[in-house]
């Protein structure tokens, strides 16, 4: 009876395990996405459970997270797979695309990027720069192509409020000049518009 028991464990074991193949795609396959772009680890995990099903018929929930882990392991041993520095290129390129420290703060969290490392990564990001480029992009305040009539600037106001922009952030960038603006996007030493003027 204890021999059988352990040799119906021993089966458990080897079946468990992934076969040499199966590694082997978690492998290519975490080298093939992280090649082609750089991801959190959450995006990779997720990326390997859901096409590993799909790759292997008949496989166990063990095997799925044997491979999810082997290419997880893979990538960070090619320096290939590293959080901190998603979040930071991230942010970065977010914030020249004129999205609010805040959005870009969701965004890495949803991606599965740790709460401390999201706050490191937004920290230096200048929200006026991002709301001048946002501005730009959407013809608002000084980009606008005619004048303000009616309540044109509250819409605008909640505009940038939508897109994670406080009040004053908004109301600064509504206010400015166009060369503010554009002098502030270039990063030049612009000087905002007072707002009691």
């Amino acid at each position: 009876m204890v021999l059988q028991d352990l040799e119906s464990d021993h089966e458990d074991l080897a079946e468990a395990a992934p076969t040499a193949r199966m590694l082997s795609w978690a492998r290519n396959s975490a080298a093939y996405r992280l090649s082609k772009a750089m991801m959190s680890e959450k995006q990779l995990r997720d990326a390997i459970r859901r096409n590993a099903a799909r790759k292997f018929e008949e496989i166990t929930a063990s095997q799925v997270a044997a491979l999810v882990e082997a290419a997880v392991r893979f990538g960070y041993e090619r320096k290939a797979l590293d959080d901190r520095t998603f979040a930071e290129v991230s942010t970065r390129s977010a914030a020249r695309a004129g999205k609010s420290r805040r959005a870009i703060a969701q965004k890495l969290s949803v991606k599965g990027i740790s709460s401390d490392i999201v706050c490191q990564a937004v920290a230096n990001t200048d929200d006026l720069y991002s709301a001048a480029v946002y501005a730009r992009k959407r013809g608002l305040g000084p980009f606008r192509r005619q004048d303000a009539e009616g309540d044109r600037f509250a819409k605008e106001m909640a505009s940038l409020a939508r897109a994670g922009f406080g009040y004053d952030i908004g109301r600064c960038v509504l206010l400015m000049t166009r060369r503010q603006a554009e002098d502030l996007i270039l990063g030049g030493s612009a000087t905002t518009a007072d707002p009691d003027d």
